[in-house]
């Protein structure tokens, strides 16, 4: 343990992120808000099958006319 400690590095990027949580303490809770709209929601696994089910298979070569 060195008896000069120097403070911990905080990068500009961290410490705007950290005045800006201080200064919009509600911050947090609207993004959990937003991600909850877009991504935390039930799957319905018939219709992910029936997806998977009706994939057409890529060819090889995907810019190949069929010339």
């Amino acid at each position: 343990m060195p008896f000069f400690r120097r403070a911990d590095y905080q990068s500009d990027t961290t410490q705007f992120i950290q005045k800006l949580k201080d200064s919009r303490p509600e911050l947090e809770s609207e993004q959990r808000l937003g991600r909850s709209l877009l991504w935390d929601q039930q799957q319905d696994r018939e219709i992910l099958n029936e997806f998977a089910q009706a994939r057409v298979p890529q060819k090889p070569y995907v810019y190949q006319n069929g010339s």
